[in-house]
């Protein structure tokens, strides 16, 4: 009986001392394994720029926190871009799934063990966060870190606000949205400028480009890339809904100024070919820009002038479009990404911003190329076919001025994600 006793107490004794020592012994496990983070993006499809995002964020993870494993949970992956990934990062996990709210959990086994595993959940650059209860519903059911990667924000309202008095860091990719979110005075210990995830792209699909190319008779380095664009996507076209009353509102801009916008493309178009006699191709970011391009842009040209313009029938995914930008001579963009993808291949860019565009533009500023940026209703065309000879004439300057930025570029790339590491390792 008294030996009965003794082993009772030295088991209980046993257990008490396991006790206090699990927080120590879970700590030492977690820093034996990978810790985990959840990358929300991938946000559509029809869009090379959104597609970008993805592939940009994970190079910065591979170069900057090899150690670190990543779970990305996508909005969107058809269209081949779920088949890109893969190829591209055939480690990489891919969960599916939403977040229930009524249940107020994950409504797949696979999100579910995301959200138990996954140490931080970073959105990535987008807008999808303005919208969306995922980062919300993170915050609410795990408690754990959480942060916004290369954003542009226009307004948060009071619910967003107190969501991100919790978050671990917050980068906005232009200083318009920093200033912006700096003025509401969040307890958001990091508010700091980190560029859109896609300027870390490292993306190419060489032999598509080069055959394509060849097929309509480009030649490397003797072309300019031209992405024409409308004030408003209109998403509803693409994606075959029944428009709201403020998107037929927005479309309706869109119409309005349709045409001046193009005039001012085709004499860019017009002015490169006539003082350089190389040629042009006319390509799309969003899917609906192919036929928009030719409607406005190709077709109304003299023949003259088509004689030394390509027009770009098909849309395409990044990998193509990427090592298409890397080939040519420079971009000239009504949307940003592809002067992104552009600068991220050392080839000059030029972005011509619309007053309907949201904030990140200012972005162009920040990096160190504000003489290649230009808002279009307060830009003569002629001041932006100056800058393209420019370029053209003077390309070992332009080179080395893009040089320079994306050496700053990597320098605060890396910068955050020293900040995501800390995060990491303290979570």
């Amino acid at each position: 009986m008294l030996e009965k006793r003794r082993s009772f107490i030295r088991q209980a004794s046993y257990l008490a001392t396991l006790s206090m020592l699990m927080p120590a012994i879970h700590v030492l496990a977690l820093e034996k394994g990978k810790k985990k983070i959840l990358l929300r993006n991938c946000w559509q499809t029809i869009n090379i720029g959104d597609i970008a995002h993805v592939f940009g964020i994970m190079e910065l993870f591979i170069k900057y926190i090899p150690d670190v494993e990543i779970v990305l949970w996508p909005v969107l992956i058809d269209n081949g871009v779920e088949e890109l990934i893969k190829k591209t990062y055939p480690e990489l996990k891919i969960v599916n799934g939403r977040f229930d709210l009524g249940k107020g959990k994950p409504d797949t086994i696979e999100l579910q063990k995301a959200f138990d595993e996954c140490h931080l959940m970073i959105y990535g650059s987008g807008w999808y966060y303005e919208k969306s209860t995922d980062l919300r519903s993170w915050w609410k059911t795990t408690k754990k870190p959480f942060g916004v990667y290369g954003d542009t924000v226009q307004e948060l309202s009071p619910e967003l606000q107190d969501l991100f008095n919790h978050a671990s860091f917050f980068y906005f990719r232009d200083t318009e949205s920093l200033k912006y979110v700096k003025s509401l005075n969040l307890k958001c210990p990091v508010q700091e400028f980190g560029p859109d995830s896609t300027f870390g792209i490292n993306l190419h699909n060489d032999k598509k480009a080069e055959e394509y190319l060849e097929s309509v008779g480009l030649e490397k380095g003797k072309f300019i890339c031209v992405i024409p664009r409308l004030r408003y996507t209109p998403n509803w076209k693409m994606k075959g809904y029944v428009p709201s009353e403020e998107e037929k509102w927005k479309y309706e801009v869109s119409l309005k100024y349709k045409e001046a916008d193009a005039i001012k493309l085709r004499a860019i178009i017009t002015s490169w070919v006539e003082e350089t006699g190389l040629k042009v191709l006319a390509c799309p970011e969003v899917a609906f820009q192919v036929e928009l391009a030719k409607e406005t842009i190709v077709d109304p040209l003299s023949d003259e002038i088509k004689k030394n313009v390509v027009w770009r029938d098909s849309f395409w995914l990044t990998d193509e479009a990427a090592s298409v930008y890397a080939r040519s001579r420079a971009v000239v963009s009504l949307e940003i990404h592809s002067t992104i993808i552009a600068v991220a291949e050392r080839v000059p860019a030029i972005h011509i911003k619309h007053p309907t565009d949201t904030r990140k533009g200012q972005m162009w500023r920040d990096i160190g190329l504000a003489d290649w940026y230009f808002e279009i209703d307060e830009t003569p065309a002629s001041q932006i076919i100056n800058k393209v000879l420019e370029i053209h004439h003077n390309y070992p300057q332009a080179l080395a001025k893009l040089d320079k930025t994306r050496a700053y570029l990597q320098q605060v790339q890396k910068n955050t994600m020293s900040t995501i590491e800390n995060v990491l390792m303290n979570s």
